[in-house]
């Protein structure tokens, strides 16, 4: 006993292959090539250079210490990781890749 098939799509069809052309490359930027990582470090140079240059201030007091550049590196870094992860977060590998 046969089935009946619909008109157009015959039973006795060779295997087709439904997969889409495989990508090449992820969906986001390696993170050294993006402008966010060209902000942070001229971000991080700029605060470390500012610490250095403004010094001491008339009574002898430092107005901008090293271990307050460093914090404000520190969450300058921290701004930077959270924003890379949300920019990877929405990005799909390479089926091809990760089958190897």
């Amino acid at each position: 006993m046969t089935a009946a098939s619909s008109p157009g799509y015959p039973e006795s069809d060779p295997i087709r292959d439904t997969r889409s052309a495989s990508r090449t490359s992820a969906e986001t930027k390696s993170s050294f090539k993006t402008s966010e990582f060209f902000a942070y470090v001229a971000s991080v140079i700029a605060v470390l250079i500012a610490s250095w240059a403004v010094g001491d201030g008339s009574n002898g007091v430092d107005r901008f210490p090293a271990d307050r550049a460093w914090l404000y590196v520190t969450l300058l870094t921290i701004g930077y990781v959270i924003s890379r992860g949300l920019a990877k977060s929405g990005s799909r590998e390479d089926t091809d890749t990760m089958r190897r």
